[in-house]
């Protein structure tokens, strides 16, 4: 496992494990990202990565993206 901020652009992954406080997880959750999901690295940008996920685009900071566990 690795984070998703680690991810190259245009590479896709499934989603292994969200770390984080509570409200963190839930937040995330909220947007798509879930244990077991599939998510495609669109690109990288200031830091910021914009992730495919469930037929969107959401973008994220790097720090949020090193809690979210690929694999």
């Amino acid at each position: 496992m690795m984070p998703l901020s680690f991810a190259s652009p245009g590479e896709e992954a499934v989603i292994r494990r969200i770390g984080g406080s509570p409200e963190t997880r839930k937040h995330l959750e909220n947007l798509g990202f879930v244990a077991g999901g599939r998510v495609t690295v669109v690109s990288k940008t200031g830091g910021n990565l914009i992730i495919n996920v469930k037929e969107s685009r959401v973008a994220i900071s790097r720090e949020m993206a090193a809690r979210i566990m690929i694999g």
